[in-house]
């Protein structure tokens, strides 16, 4: 990539920006793309540390100062789930392109002027998760679109752990189980956002939720032993409806301390398909595919040659979670659409709250966004490789073309060749 780097303001110096697989540490390997040039936390002393340890010019106590201070291009929005909302508004407002933790926010009134604003403004949003980035996620997606497991009737998602106070978190856990935080926003939207982006937009959500037990022990780390009072709904189940009887269950649940089955299982008339949710969770192959008429007639599990989908996912999984700013800085330079965008982003927060709504009333609850991925476009453009002057050049000539996808045709190895439909 040539020009001059991408400049970057963070805000909020905790775990995500400072941890090994979080922002700050890895946007060395994309140095030529992004430079930071400020980061901003409530903790000014938290600030300052951060600031020090990865050779940031200016450490501020606000988002205020943040943007009154060094020019920036774009801001990286990692406050705490409640504050979303609002300080992204205020990030757009102030003309800046946007990296945002998910949930997008935390009530579809934000939601929707976030959208409204960037949309006038001209500004990119880019909102975690950064799941289908992933390229066996975009397989999944191919495979599915293609027709290679028939018609889906039902999809199974696996989207929790055993709760920040099961392990050893490096700050005090208690936020993450009171209300307006809690699994479903924490962890659920992992799911959500990976059967969405295969799948496509729901149509109605029905959901079952409740406190497993009203306190929690804190089982490791510094503030092991400490008792957390539960106030959010600490375990979820929902069933998403796609229409014409295709559904998914997800879950969205602090309950999950182990689990050996597929992260992902896509159950269609003519097959089925996993993902392990390598590395992660799950066992077994990356991608797998049963087929009733795999060869000659003949039913079984085929493991797709994966050679280049795993060159690509060492690049994702190397940037953790920079992969979002190295999206964001390729989306900006060869002006494509991104992947992870705000219209996605905002279709799962409808998801979630409309899952709330169906917990509390006992009804299926109608939902009125929709969203569409240009799905094609990242995988033929190559994104993610480990060579990323490779991917540079896919995605310049791909900048140019107004439908990647009409003439796109699969090289991921299933039973058939075919021609991918649009989604």
């Amino acid at each position: 990539m040539t020009g001059s780097p991408l400049r970057l303001g963070v805000l909020g110096a905790g775990t995500i920006a400072t941890v090994d697989y979080g922002i700050l540490p890895n946007l060395n390997k994309i140095r030529n793309k992004v430079r930071v040039v400020s980061i901003a936390d409530l903790v000014i002393e938290r600030a300052r540390a951060a600031a020090e340890a990865f050779g940031i010019p200016m450490a501020c106590a606000s988002l205020d100062e943040l943007l009154a201070g060094p020019e920036t291009d774009a801001i990286v929005n990692l406050t705490p789930i409640p504050v979303h909302g609002e300080t992204s508004i205020q990030v757009l407002r102030a003309g800046k392109h946007l990296v945002t933790e998910k949930p997008l926010a935390t009530s579809m009134a934000d939601a929707d002027r976030i959208c409204s604003l960037a949309q006038a403004a001209g500004l990119v949003v880019v909102c975690a998760p950064y799941n289908m980035l992933f390229p066996d996620r975009l397989a999944a997606y191919r495979l599915v679109a293609s027709g290679a497991v028939g018609k889906v009737a039902f999809a199974r998602v696996r989207s929790s752990h055993g709760g920040p106070a099961a392990g050893t978190w490096p700050y005090d856990p208690s936020w993450f189980y009171q209300k307006g935080s809690g699994p479903l926003f924490d962890m659920g939207v992992y799911g959500i956002h990976e059967i969405t982006g295969i799948l496509g937009p729901a149509r109605r959500v029905v959901a079952f939720a409740g406190v497993t037990e009203p306190s929690r022990v804190v089982r490791g780390g510094p503030y092991r032993g400490r008792t957390i009072e539960v106030t959010a709904n600490d375990n979820v189940l929902m069933m998403l409806d796609f229409g014409d009887a295709t559904f998914a269950v997800v879950d969205g649940t602090f309950n999950v301390n182990a689990g050996r089955g597929p992260k992902l299982e896509v159950f269609g008339r003519e097959g089925t398909l996993n993902l392990s949710g390598a590395p992660w969770a799950g066992e077994g192959p990356v991608l797998e595919v049963f087929k009733m008429d795999a060869v000659n007639e003949l039913r079984g599990w085929v493991t797709p040659s994966l050679g280049e989908v795993n060159q690509r996912m060492d690049w994702v999984l190397g940037l953790h979670r920079a992969a979002m700013v190295d999206h964001l800085a390729d989306c900006l330079h060869y002006g494509l659409d991104p992947l992870l965008n705000v219209d996605h982003a905002r279709h799962i927060l409808e998801i979630m709250l409309a899952a709330e709504e169906s917990a509390q009333s006992g009804c299926a609850v109608a939902l009125e966004t929709s969203f569409s991925l240009p799905t094609e476009l990242w995988w033929e453009a190559g994104y993610a490789t480990t060579h990323p002057e490779d991917a540079g050049a896919a995605l310049a000539s791909l900048a140019s073309v107004t439908d990647a996808g009409a003439t796109a045709t699969a090289t991921t190895p299933t039973a058939h060749e075919h021609g991918v439909p649009k989604k």
